[in-house]
């Protein structure tokens, strides 16, 4: 699986909104840092192109599995492996386990008081708590490949979001704790899983009755001319999902920033701003007020175009 996940312009928004979910006694660790927790929403995506053992951090092929497959699933990593096998885990994807792995780094930087650590695990951490979201990275048929339906990754989870998320509602709330982080990870898999099949079978509905010369467009990406699908095929789409894009970037949110409060709370709440080593300067926290003041509107502004 190559495919990018949510696109970078998704990742931003969840990991940089994560922040606006956070405690007070998390929020100007995170608010200092925002900046940083934003940029590397896509680091893991990144690494993916240079190391190959990156590749199934991103995905559970769940319908590998049988019919059932959170039922045959072990959750715990050595009771999969003694079922299935490493080599088979690692080659229809680590997601839930990553996830597992990324949060109690996070604890433990946290417990180490490692400044650096504790946000290159938060935004890791995020970028993967966002992935489960994501449907088509729970199916071996993770871009219609399989259904003639190639490309409908990218339509999902980058150019929906592009296209139509300024015009979302994001505000989630407070974060919440999160008891098993393991049972967290498979439970946002397994009713991603459950979307698998809607995802797939309505764009083939839309694909039959869609003017053929009206689904794909010329855009200009990266000052290159290419051809995606069209704003009319893209909006047609989303309207039959009932908003499913919005609400699973939502998820996101909230999700993402429960697990950082989690993992602070299970390091033993240390104290942050003892941590905080990069000052804003005025015109910075009046931005960032601004921001957050729009986000519990349910705006964002970060990435937005006029």
């Amino acid at each position: 699986m190559l495919c990018s996940s949510w696109g970078f312009f998704a990742h931003y928004r969840i990991n940089r909104l994560a922040v606006f979910t956070l405690p007070k006694a998390m929020a100007g660790f995170y608010k200092s840092n925002i900046d940083f927790i934003t940029r590397h929403a896509v680091s893991a995506d990144k690494r993916r192109y240079v190391d190959s053992t990156e590749i199934p951090r991103h995905f559970f092929d769940a319908d590998h599995y049988g019919k059932k497959p959170f039922a045959a699933m072990p959750q715990k990593w050595k009771d999969a492996a003694a079922k299935y096998s490493a080599d088979t885990l690692d080659k229809y994807g680590t997601l839930p386990w990553t996830i597992q792995y990324q949060y109690y780094k996070l604890v433990r930087a946290f417990k180490a008081h490692d400044t650096t650590t504790i946000l290159t695990a938060s935004a890791n951490l995020g970028h993967y708590v966002a992935d489960a979201h994501v449907p088509l990275h729970l199916s071996v048929n993770y871009d219609g490949q399989l259904t003639g339906q190639t490309g409908i990754h990218a339509l999902w989870e980058s150019r929906i979001p592009e296209l139509f998320g300024n015009r979302y509602n994001y505000f989630v709330g407070k974060a919440r704790y999160i008891e098993n982080p393991l049972n967290e990870a498979f439970k946002i898999c397994r009713a991603s899983f459950k979307s698998v099949d809607t995802v797939l079978r309505f764009e083939r509905a839309l694909d039959k009755t869609f003017p053929a010369d009206k689904k794909y467009s010329t855009i200009v990406r990266n000052k290159r001319k290419i051809s995606d699908y069209s704003v009319a095929y893209s909006n047609a789409y989303q309207k039959m999902l009932k908003r499913m894009v919005e609400r699973q970037l939502r998820a996101s949110i909230l999700s993402v920033g429960s697990f950082w409060y989690s993992a602070w709370v299970d390091a033993g709440q240390p104290d942050l701003d003892k941590l905080t080593e990069r000052q804003m300067s005025p015109d910075e926290k009046k931005n960032l007020q601004r921001e957050e003041a729009l986000y519990k509107t349910g705006k964002c502004t970060y990435g937005a175009t006029p």
